[in-house]
């Protein structure tokens, strides 16, 4: 449920992201939206003190934000180009990527069940993308494909920073980190924002510390290769505010592919719901 709370914070977060950058350079936007999450976890911060938010590992925090400034740069500057669920559909590259790497680098065991629902969903995931990667070419979403893998070890970063880290400072340092790092490239385009710009900001940095937040716990409540099959439902989310704020009508091949990917996830939440109650029948004396 964690997972599933997170990708329907992201979709909202998504949508009023496309908005601003539809007005607004994308490093300048990338900026201001993590500066938020900072300012909105401020008061937490003040309120239980520095010495409860100070990481285990500082260098780790920063290497996670690296590698998720990195991922953002390409995704924010493919943003505008793209429909919402384009973004969303091409962005679901990225749980082949973690699951794999969460079995080289976490050791988590990989049953058949979950590379076959991950499987599935990609290739729901190719029916929505590739008309748009085919002949004539659309750029703007092969960048968006380049920040699948490094939002993919963005994720898997934070994994392992829960071994050590509560969540809700993952989630401060990530809006600490990304926002210095990103701040650079804010300057060098920088136009001062609406009224209507920094109160969409706001509500932006509420809604996505809040999804961040249920990222993480969901990371800590069970293996991050399940939480993986459940995101793929971002991409139907995603169709429906795209239609209802930008008029975005889907195409036949996201719908098909939309399906695909539900059928997915429908089947592996079943697969380990029934896993789950056989372990605690064995277990129960």
């Amino acid at each position: 449920m964690w997972a599933i709370a997170a990708g329907f914070s992201f979709s909202v977060l998504n949508t009023l992201l496309r908005r601003i950058t539809l007005e607004m350079h994308p490093f300048e936007a990338q900026f201001l939206r993590y500066l938020f999450g900072v300012v909105v976890m401020l008061p937490l911060i003040l309120r239980r003190g520095w010495r409860d938010y100070r990481p285990n590992s500082i260098s780790g925090q920063f290497w996670r934000g690296i590698v998720h400034s990195i991922g953002l740069s390409l995704w924010f500057f493919a943003l505008p180009h793209l429909t919402l669920a384009d973004t969303t559909a091409i962005g679901y590259t990225g749980p082949i990527f973690t699951m794999i790497g969460a079995s080289y680098l976490l050791g988590e065991k990989m049953r058949p069940e979950r590379w076959a629902a991950a499987l599935i969903g990609f290739v729901g995931v190719l029916i929505v993308v590739g008309p748009r990667l085919s002949g004539s070419g659309n750029w703007y979403s092969v960048i968006m494909l380049a920040s699948a893998p490094m939002f993919s070890l963005s994720f898997l970063l934070t994994k392992m920073l829960t071994r050590h880290d509560r969540p809700e400072v993952i989630v401060a340092w990530q809006g600490i980190t990304v926002s210095l790092l990103t701040m650079p490239f804010a300057l060098m385009v920088w136009v001062w924002p609406t009224p209507t710009q920094w109160l969409l900001f706001a509500i932006t940095g509420v809604i996505g510390s809040a999804g961040h937040y249920c990222l993480t716990r969901s990371f800590v409540s069970t293996d991050i290769s399940v939480t993986q099959s459940a995101k793929f439902l971002d991409l139907i989310w995603a169709t429906l505010w795209g239609l209802l704020v930008f008029g975005d009508y889907p195409s036949s091949t996201t719908l098909i592919g939309g399906l695909v990917i539900i059928a997915a996830t429908i089947w592996i939440g079943r697969r380990e719901a029934q896993r789950a109650a056989r372990t605690t029948q064995a277990t129960e004396p």
